[in-house]
C-alpha cells in the first residue's frame, strides 16, 4: 500500500509538472505576434515578442545567447516619447528600430555593441522600439520613413 501511495504521489507530481511546462510553452507561443515592415524592396514579416510591462521593457532581450532571423521584440512606450535604450547584459548584437506613433520608422541604430552601457537614443518621440538581430535593416533595406504594420500603430 505504501508503495502504491508513493507511486501515486510521484505520478501526480509528474503530471502537474507537465501541465505547468505545457502552460508556459503555450503562454510563450501566444506572446509572439506578426509585424510587417513595408520597404521599397517589398514587405518583410517578423514574429515579435511584446514588451509592454515595465519589467518586460527593463529585461528585453537580456541574457539571451541568440535571436533567430525574422524574430524580434517590440517595446511599447505609449505615449510617444523620447526613448533611451542600452545593451547591458545583452549578448546578441541588435538593430534597434525606433518607430513613431503613426507607424513610420524614425531612426535605426544598427549593429549595436553587445554588453555596452552606452545610451542609444531614439532621436525624437517614439511610440515603440523593434529589436531585431544585427544586420536585418541592411539585409532587407529597412530605412527611416518605412511603414510598420502592427496593431500598436492602428494597422494589421
Amino acid at each position: 500500500m505504501r508503495l502504491a501511495m508513493g507511486f501515486a504521489k510521484s505520478l501526480v507530481a509528474s503530471l502537474a509538472a507537465i501541465l505547468v511546462i505545457a502552460g508556459l510553452a503555450a503562454a510563450n507561443a501566444a506572446s509572439f505576434q506578426p509585424l510587417e515592415i513595408v520597404t521599397k524592396n517589398g514587405v518583410q514579416v517578423f514574429s515579435v515578442e511584446m514588451a509592454t510591462t515595465e519589467e518586460e521593457k527593463q529585461t528585453g532581450l537580456m541574457y539571451r545567447k541568440e535571436l533567430a532571423d525574422g524574430n524580434g521584440m517590440l517595446f511599447d512606450f505609449n505615449p510617444e516619447q523620447e526613448v533611451s535604450m542600452w545593451m547591458k547584459n545583452t549578448y546578441v548584437s541588435l538593430d534597434m528600430i525606433f518607430i513613431r506613433a503613426d507607424g513610420r520608422i524614425l531612426r535605426i541604430a544598427e549593429n549595436t555593441e553587445p554588453l555596452s552601457t552606452k545610451i542609444i537614443s531614439s532621436g525624437g518621440p517614439a511610440r515603440a522600439v523593434l529589436e531585431v538581430v544585427a544586420g536585418t535593416a541592411q539585409k532587407y533595406g529597412i530605412r527611416p520613413g518605412d511603414r510598420v504594420g502592427h496593431p500598436l500603430f492602428g494597422s494589421k
